[in-house]
Formats: structure tokens, C-alpha cells, sequence
């Protein structure tokens, strides 16, 4: 696609680019100050739609020009497989188009986080504090680990569907600790079942974006830019001082005055630093492009949660809640772990991956992912060329670590247990897939079943090794004027789904804008 060029000499602070989970809440803090310039750009359009504000219809946005529909390049640990990769494309990222799922991760993952870092203000105890800033919590009182007055209305699963309840019956039946909510207590230990926490308010989704940024909507200091694809940032020496973006077949310029925030999330974060010059030398050179730094750890260490279809069918037709998916359970399958290595999400329909569906799926029926949390497989972004509408390549290398395959199998045989408790017994339902098989059947079940949970994510970790691309501060080391907020910074997945983590990281970027230039 070829593109003019036009000039555009836009001055603001602060340049956030991205309008997802992370970027919403660096704009909207930013932009608290009236006296503050803020320019959120966004690749995708608006959010207002049926397909995004109505819970059940998430599934329409799969693959819709709300989708970035990325795909991972075949893999041999999935039979040559090539899985998709969805990611939100549009105001408000995933957290427009996910299953609404608030889960904040395990303790261990901040202090991993810290420990990373070198800094405490990433540890639980700290993040803590952020959390009780950015929720609106609906449930039961607990004033250490839950916030009521921040923007993100979250509650429990609402008249939560008799498929969900019995799941929480059955593990508990089970052995497994049952709690009131899948964040706080639980995950400071080994973990447990609950309903889920969810991002709906009086029946519609409340997105991130519509929590931060929409009530600021209209004010002079806050400019929203959709249909702006961010091409490359564009520099003074080592200093970022704004960013190119194509948008309706021109390419436009605006600069920041302060600092550029990046929030693209985990593949196109590292697309863009890469094609900017910030990247591993070797792979810059391949495609021509000038050396700005040399960042080894650019687009390298990506991490996903990866899950496996277990599908039940119903005797008669059951009712799905709100975007069907209203419980959840961590566990450790090694109580010497420090924190859950398995990860289930329930679904109140059936979920094949596009393999598994031609062994026969019930026409009702509901899923159980049994899912990794902590996988040790590690992929990688690649560019395919120096262009901005040069496709990225995504190594996910799901399932490249023998241990995930052990853990997959484990995972299974617990879903299996728990869908043939007594407690689904009124539902009438029976195990449709995987049945019992033997283990070389199994393992090319799993490797065939294999779907992500859309948690990418690490592809531009936090740390202080070399490779390591941001530090404690989210600063890109070796660069001025640039920060990186979203998943891509995370040294390792947290546990669960990664929206809320990815408002706190925004929350924490943005205290740290705010502290430097005393805004």
C-alpha cells in the first residue's frame, strides 16, 4: 500500500500511543491536569457498537476489523499449526473485545516483578495500593486488598449460570478452597475456584477505555486520534521527540514536547521500536534499517497463556451469562510452587480449536480450558521487512518445553475430574472431548487443541539484565523521552487473564510521568 506524506507540526506533552488497557489509563491520569497536552493515538476505530457494549457478542469481534487477527507461524509442537493470535484494534484494545475477566495475578508475580526490577514500589504490598485506586469493587468488604471509589467497576458474576455454579461446587468437592472472589486472598497462595470477577455494569461492558478515558472526552487538553497507525518514532540523536503515524493513506507527524509513551502491547510494541532502529543489531541490519540501539531483548522472551478445549455436552439447552464465561480456578499441581502453574477458564458453550471440531462437538454443550499459567515455552517477534505494513512474524514456540506438555497432560485429567463430578449431574451433562485416551492419543489432543488465551505478552521485559529493554522507571534503556506501558514490559506472564495487570502497569507509569515533570 503506497502512502503520501504530510507534515504536521502537532505539539503536545505527552504522545501515548495506543488506546488499550494501559495506554487508556496513561492518557486519562495524564490529561487530570487541565494545564497537560495529551495526544492518545489509536489504530483501530471507535468502541460504541453493538458488537463491543453487549457482553455476549465478544465473539463477533474475532477476526472483524477490531482484530489486529494475528496469527503465529506454523509450529512442529502443535502438528505445524499455525494458531491465531487475536488482539484488540480499536478504542479500549482487548479490554473491548475479551471475556471481561478482571484478574489481577498471583503475589508472586509482583514480587517477581520487583525482584526484576530491583525496585519494591512493583511488589505486592505496592500494587496492592494501585489496585485499591483503580477498582469501583461490588463485593464483600475488604479494605487491605479491595478498592470502592476508583474508575473500573468490577463485580462478581450476577446470577451466574447453573454450568458455572456447579464448577465451583466440584472443585471444591474436590479439595480445592473455594473463595468469593478470584482475586485478594486467593491468589496469595496456592489458589482455589470462584465465579468470576467481571468488567459489566447494569448489563454492558465497561471497558477500560470507557472507565478512564470517555468521562474526559471533550476536554481541550485531550486529543483522540483513531485510524493512526504508529509507523516509527521519530528522533533528535538518541532522544524521542514524536512519532509518524499513517493515517488515511498520508503519512503525518506530531511531537512531543516531554516524552512518548508506547502501549502498542506485545507485538506491535516491539514492531515499532524494531523499525524505529531500537532493536537487536543483527536483526535490524537484515532489513536495512539504522542502528539507533542495540536492545538484544526487543521482540525475544514472548510468553501466552496456551489452554486446551475439554467440552461437555447438556442434555437439555442451558442459558449463557453475560459473555459466558463466570468461573475460574487456579491450583498448583505442586504445592512447593510459588504460584498456580495451572490456569481454568470455563466457557458456557463449546470452544473447539479448529482441529479438535471435526471429532464431533455437541450442538450444546459448555468448555473447560485447561490452561497453563506459567508456561516455560518462550517465542519471539520478528520483522518480515522494514516497512510499517510489513506483516510481523510471531515465533510463539507454544508448547516448545517438554515440562508445558507434562503440565498440559496434568491439566486435562483435572478437567476430566471435575466435569464428571456428581455436581453436573442435574445438567445431564457428559465428557464429549477428549474422552479417555491413551497417552500418545492424548499428547496429539493436546498438541491439536492448543489455542491461546490472547495474553501476549513480555516481548519488552522490565529488568536489569542485557536482555532486559526497560527499566524500573519503564524507560527504554539507552534512549531519552520514551516509555514503554503494557503487557510487553512484564518479566514474566502473571497469572490469569492480563487486562487488569495491564491497568496497573498504566497506573504505575503514569504516577511516574506525573512525579518527573511535577504534574
Amino acid at each position: 500500500m503506497a502512502v503520501g506524506y504530510q507534515d504536521r507540526q502537532g505539539m503536545y506533552d505527552f504522545i501515548v500511543c495506543g488506546a488499550g488497557s494501559s495506554g487508556s489509563v496513561v492518557a486519562a491520569r495524564l490529561a487530570e491536569n487541565p494545564e497537560v497536552r495529551v495526544l492518545l493515538i489509536e489504530a483501530g476505530g471507535d468502541d460504541d457498537v453493538p458488537e463491543v457494549v453487549t457482553p455476549a457478542a465478544w465473539p463477533s469481534n474475532l477476526g472483524s476489523e477490531r482484530d489486529w487477527a494475528f496469527k503465529a507461524q506454523p509450529n512442529p509442537y502443535l502438528n505445524g499449526r499455525a494458531i491465531p493470535l487475536n488482539m484488540g484494534k480499536v478504542l479500549g484494545g482487548g479490554s473491548s473485545i475479551n471475556v471481561m475477566v478482571w484478574a489481577r495475578g498471583h503475589k508472586n508475580d509482583w514480587e517477581h516483578f520487583a525482584a526484576e526490577a530491583g525496585d519494591p514500589a512493583w511488589g505486592y504490598e505496592s500494587i496492592l495500593g494501585v489496585y485499591r485506586r483503580i477498582e469501583n469493587w461490588q463485593g464483600t468488604s475488604d479494605r487491605r486488598r479491595r478498592g470502592t471509589a476508583g474508575p473500573v467497576y468490577v463485580r462478581s458474576a450476577v446470577d451466574a449460570q447453573p454450568v458455572a455454579l456447579a464448577m465451583v461446587e466440584a472443585a471444591g468437592s474436590m479439595g480445592l478452597p473455594r473463595f468469593d472472589s478470584p482475586n485478594g486472598e486467593m491468589m496469595e497462595g496456592r489458589g482455589g475456584v470462584a465465579l468470576n470477577d467481571l468488567i459489566v455494569r447494569d448489563g454492558r461492558r465497561a471497558s477500560i477505555f470507557r472507565s478512564y478515558v470517555q468521562p474526559r472526552r471533550g476536554q481541550p487538553n485531550l486529543t483522540i486520534l483513531t485510524h493512526g497507525l504508529v509507523s516509527k518514532l521519530v528522533c533528535r540523536g538518541t532522544s524521542v521527540v514524536g512519532v509518524e503515524i499513517i493515517r488515511n493513506g498520508q503519512r503525518q507527524r506530531y511531537f512531543a514536547q516531554h516524552e512518548v509513551v508506547l502501549s502498542l502491547g506485545a507485538i506491535n510494541t516491539p514492531k515499532v521500536l524494531m523499525q524505529s532502529g531500537i532493536g537487536p543489531e543483527a536483526e535490524l541490519r537484515r532489513h536495512g534499517i539504522q542502528i539507533l540501539q542495540d536492545l538484544p531483548g526487543v521482540g525475544q522472551n514472548h510468553q501466552d497463556h496456551v489452554s486446551f478445549g475439554c467440552i461437555f455436552a447438556h442434555r437439555d439447552p442451558q442459558p449463557i451469562g453475560y459473555g459466558g464465561s463466570e468461573a475460574t480456578l487456579y491450583w498448583s499441581s505442586d504445592a512447593s510452587l510459588t504460584v498456580p502453574d495451572m490456569f481454568h477458564c470455563q466457557l458456557e458453550f463449546p470452544a473447539p480449536s479448529a482441529e479438535t471440531a471435526s471429532l464431533g462437538v455437541p450442538e450444546q454443550g459448555w468448555t473447560m480450558f485447561a490452561g497453563l499459567a506459567h508456561p516455560k515455552s518462550r517465542g519471539s517477534v520478528h520483522l518480515s521487512g522494514p516497512e510499517p505494513l510489513d506483516p510481523v512474524l510471531i515465533e510463539a514456540n507454544t508448547l516448545s518445553h517438554p515440562d508445558d506438555l507434562e503440565t498440559a497432560l496434568a491439566s486435562i485429567e483435572l478437567c476430566r475430574e471435575l466435569g464428571g463430578h456428581s455436581a453436573f449431574t442435574d445438567l445431564g451433562s457428559r465428557e464429549a472431548l477428549p474422552g479417555k485416551l491413551g497417552r500418545q492419543a492424548m499428547t496429539t489432543y493436546v498438541r491439536n487443541a492448543a489455542v491461546t488465551y490472547w495474553h501476549q505478552s513480555c516481548t519488552a521485559k522490565m529488568g536489569r539484565d542485557s536482555m532486559s529493554v526497560v527499566n524500573a522507571f519503564l524507560k527504554v534503556y539507552g534512549i531519552e523521552r520514551l516509555r514503554i506501558a503494557d503487557a510487553s514490559i512484564m518479566p514474566g506472564i502473571t497469572s490469569g487473564n492480563t487486562m487488569a495487570p495491564c491497568v496497573a502497569i498504566g497506573e504505575r507509569a503514569a504516577e511516574m510521568i506525573k512525579a518527573t515533570y511535577g504534574i
